[in-house]
Parts: C-alpha cells; sequence; structure tokens
C-alpha cells in the first residue's frame, strides 16, 4: 500500500507537466502525417499548375518570337489558302491592312457575285476547309442576309468568311498579339483588277455560272 501511495503523486506530476501519454503521441503522429500527405499533395498541384503556366509562357514567347510582318505574312498565306479551297474559285481584290498595338489584320473582298442562294454553301465550303485543316470553328452565324463563320488556329490566329452589304463576301485573319515593326503590303497578286489606293473597294461585279446562279448548290 506504501508504494501505491508513492506512485500516485508521480502520476499526478506528469500530469501535471503536460507530459502527452502513448495515446496523445499516436494521434499527434498521425496528424502529423495527414499534414505530410496533404503537403506532398498540394505540392504536386503546384508543380502541375507550374509545368501548365511554363507551357504557356513557351506558346506567348513563340507568339513574341514573331514580328508583325512575319505575322502579316501567315495571315496572307491562310487567306490564299481558303480562297483556294473554295470551289469553284472565286474573283477577289485586297482589302485594307490595319495595324493594332502589336497585331495586324489583313483582309480580301470577293468581287465575284455571290447570289443568296449560294451564300451558305460558300461559307459551307470556307468551314469544311477549316475542319480538314485543323481550325477550330468559334462560331457560325446563320442569318438569312449576312451570314458568317469565324475559326481560330491553335497558335491564335482568327480567321472569318462574312457577308455584308449588298451581298459581298468578305475574308478576314487577325494575328495574335506579336513583336512590334513595319508591315509592308501583301505580297499575293490578286486574280482581278489590283484596286490600288481605291477605298471603299467596288461592290462585286464579277458574274459566276455557279456562284452568281439561283436554287441551292452543292
Amino acid at each position: 500500500m506504501r508504494r501505491v501511495k508513492r506512485a500516485l503523486p508521480l502520476v499526478a506530476a506528469v500530469l501535471a507537466l503536460g507530459v502527452p501519454l502513448s495515446g496523445c503521441g499516436n494521434e499527434s503522429g498521425a496528424r502529423g502525417g495527414d499534414d505530410v500527405s496533404a503537403g506532398a499533395s498540394s505540392g504536386v498541384g503546384s508543380g502541375r499548375q507550374e509545368e501548365q503556366g511554363q507551357e504557356k509562357e513557351k506558346e506567348k514567347g513563340k507568339d513574341q518570337e514573331m514580328d508583325m510582318q512575319e505575322a502579316a505574312e501567315r495571315a496572307d498565306a491562310m487567306l490564299d489558302a481558303v480562297l483556294k479551297g473554295i470551289d469553284p474559285d472565286v474573283r477577289w481584290a485586297h482589302g485594307p491592312t490595319t495595324t493594332r498595338a502589336c497585331g495586324v489584320t489583313r483582309r480580301r473582298a470577293v468581287m465575284t457575285v455571290v447570289s443568296p442562294e449560294r451564300r451558305q454553301t460558300f461559307l459551307d465550303r470556307a468551314e469544311t476547309f477549316w475542319r480538314k485543316n485543323d481550325y477550330r470553328i468559334k462560331a457560325v452565324n446563320k442569318d438569312d442576309k449576312f451570314p458568317a463563320v469565324y475559326a481560330v488556329t491553335r497558335s491564335g490566329f482568327g480567321v472569318s468568311v462574312s457577308f455584308r452589304g449588298k451581298g459581298q463576301a468578305f475574308l478576314e485573319a487577325d494575328t495574335p498579339c506579336v513583336k512590334e515593326s513595319k508591315v509592308a503590303a501583301p505580297a499575293s497578286e490578286p486574280n482581278g483588277p489590283a484596286y490600288e489606293g481605291v477605298y471603299p473597294l467596288p461592290r462585286p461585279d464579277v458574274r459566276s455560272d455557279f456562284w452568281s446562279g439561283e436554287g441551292e448548290g452543292e
């Protein structure tokens, strides 16, 4: 009995000093383990976000390595390509080039008369060409008078075909933000009158057995 009486003060002293018992130590260790797991998971998430950020910076860097003249030339090539993809071919002329703080817009005006019945076919052929060449179709306007289709490339170029006043078709290509530089006139030769220095351009005046005809065509 004397030994039990002596042990009781020792237990009381240990509890008073706040020394954790073995059970509390295990609980604390489990919590510590949870903290480490959460930290590791957070680290993985942060690593993925960092990798994604680096990839975006690389893509941005690619655009920044291109200057406005090079971007304009690529836009010209894109417009050349879609016009060749529209069959039967149409007469076209260069529209005005405009520049922004770090980008360029190239334009083409279609000088072939496209009848209201053929306008959707015209847009469909442009859209089909873009889809086959891995463009992403951004929007389609099915308006009866002013239909349009808009697409974008992986590198950030935007292109469109739209019908405006008097049923004239216009093509545009917008570049992403690139290094500032001087921009020369397009090098592509139009397949009809150049209309240099003429603005606004004339309305369509070239007749086509197909595009100017009545009735829907494929």
